[in-house]
């Protein structure tokens, strides 16, 4: 865990000594063969900016989240003079976990299943458009069903599980540096067993990312988050580190490493690409377009997995012939005959098994 801990830490610092030694400079307020007039942001008229545009995402498992692609579109509802409402809207098919490496510690996801996220969200620019401000809300759901454990335990009475949650998120953005703070907040049944031995829990997750434009298509940012959940298996901070790399219009790359007590360190990929992302716009409107602070109006918003923890179940067994009760995965001798003390055998307590848990050895 401490050389989880040190490798976190040495990417945060590196990625910190990097927005400190990169210079900030100001976009170039004209080019040769086109006017200032023509390149402004002032004259960018945002209907014609921020449109109705979709796509596909993906990403691998990370921190609770599990191997995913799908679909997502971000549909504007009302454009004004410098501002936008809108919805935004995903569904992703989540795949099997690694074999033997868990997403969400001990119990692998397993099979096909569709999860959800729509967001309603306002947008805006500040007077001289230098910044872009934003709120959103909505809903995400999750199935997710559940296969063998990578302990090396065996298990049964393997369960489908299914978590939602609803979520928050504020947003500031310039052409230079970017915040992003979020909640994810999970309702209905938290806390679910998943098979014999193990219980699932979705996760509370507050946090906070800093990002720093390096340059218009390159995106690094640090993150501080908090979490809670899983019968309190699960509480405690964590650090991230993404970097996101715009390599062609619409198209977006990126690589996330996190860490935490919980999961410890965790590396995962994204990719994302979306239709309707301005290409066929003239060069010199394009150049005023892709301003951070214009291109974020119509971006589909982040932070919206359900984080899903494992923990190991403790429940009672009941002897079946006494009607003591043990504590799960302790040892002990029942007494099978009580007119024969002598008689006896080992049994072990494993909660969701046959007989009121016990299970010979």
């Amino acid at each position: 865990m401490q050389r989880s801990l040190r490798l976190s830490l040495s990417l945060t610092g590196v990625a910190a000594l990097a927005l400190v030694n990169t210079p900030i400079q100001p976009v170039a307020a004209q080019e040769e063969g086109g006017s200032a007039s023509d390149l402004g942001v002032m004259e960018i008229n945002l209907k014609d900016v921020v449109q109705f545009n979709w796509g596909f995402q993906g990403a691998l498992q990370g921190a609770g989240t599990p191997n995913q692609a799908g679909i997502g579109a971000f549909l504007p509802i009302a454009v004004g003079e410098n501002s936008v409402w809108f919805i935004d809207a995903l569904a992703n098919a989540n795949f099997s976990d690694y074999d033997n490496y868990s997403s969400i510690i001990n119990t692998e996801v397993a099979g096909t299943t569709i999860s959800t996220s729509t967001r309603l969200g306002y947008r805006w620019l500040n007077g001289d458009r230098s910044w872009m401000y934003g709120v959103n809300a909505g809903y995400d759901s999750r199935p997710m069903n559940t296969g063998d454990a990578d302990t090396g335990v065996t298990v049964w009475n393997k369960d489908d599980v299914f978590f939602q949650q609803i979520a928050a998120g504020l947003e500031a953005i310039s052409d230079t540096w970017n915040f992003n703070a979020y909640a994810l907040i999970p309702v209905g049944d938290t806390e679910q067993r998943l098979n014999s031995r193990y219980l699932g829990g979705a996760l509370d997750t507050y946090g906070l990312d800093v990002g720093y434009f390096i340059t218009a298509e390159l995106n690094a940012s640090v993150g501080y988050y908090y979490q809670s959940g899983d019968l309190g298996t699960a509480d405690g901070s964590g650090v991230q580190v993404e970097l996101d790399y715009q390599i062609a219009d619409g198209l977006t790359a990126g690589i996330n490493v996190s860490y935490d007590e919980a999961f410890e360190t965790r590396v995962s990929g994204n990719i994302s690409y979306r239709f309707g992302s301005n290409s066929s716009a003239a060069e010199t409107k394009k150049k005023a377009w892709q301003k951070p602070t214009i291109q974020v109006l119509s971006e589909s918003v982040k932070n919206r997995n359900i984080r899903v923890h494992d923990v190991r179940q403790k429940k009672h067994c009941t002897d079946p012939t006494l009607g003591n009760e043990w504590v799960g995965l302790a040892y002990t001798s029942v007494v099978l005959n009580p007119s024969a003390p002598s008689s006896v055998a080992k049994f072990h307590c494993v909660p969701g098994a046959p007989a009121g848990g016990w299970t010979s050895n």
